[in-house]
């Protein structure tokens, strides 16, 4: 395995990181912690998110080793996704950073408030 100490542009790190930590990623993996779902009930949970767009982030983790995914024998047939123990691996940091978001959301929320202001008034300048 190759490894970086910089994110250089062919650093394989550097690639897994932009697939994992994108906003889909994280909130399919945090859906699925409940346990399996077909693909629409996944889509119900995340308000905003294309078909498309779901598509290609459920081909993404799963190709990843973050997701399984099952045919199910119905008619019409299905698809049951859920996380596989290297996604479960990923669960402690997400929640922390959802944590970590949650604490500090008006902190944040005042930093926007000021840098708007400051920026307002340099334009007004």
């Amino acid at each position: 395995m190759t490894r970086c100490e910089h994110f250089s542009v062919n650093c394989p790190s550097r690639l897994l990181f932009d697939q994992i930590a994108d906003k889909w990623s994280m909130m399919v993996l945090t859906v699925l912690d409940a346990g399996p779902m077909r693909f629409n009930g996944i889509k119900r949970h995340l308000e905003g998110v294309t078909q498309k767009a779901l598509t290609q982030c459920l081909r993404r983790l799963e190709r990843n080793g973050l997701l399984s995914r099952r045919i199910i024998a119905t008619s019409p047939i299905g698809v049951e996704y859920e996380i596989t123990p290297l996604g479960r691996s990923l669960q402690p940091p997400f929640k922390a950073l959802y944590a970590w978001t949650r604490e500090h959301l008006d902190a944040v929320e005042q930093a926007r408030e000021a840098f708007d202001a400051r920026s307002a008034a340099d334009i007004a300048a």
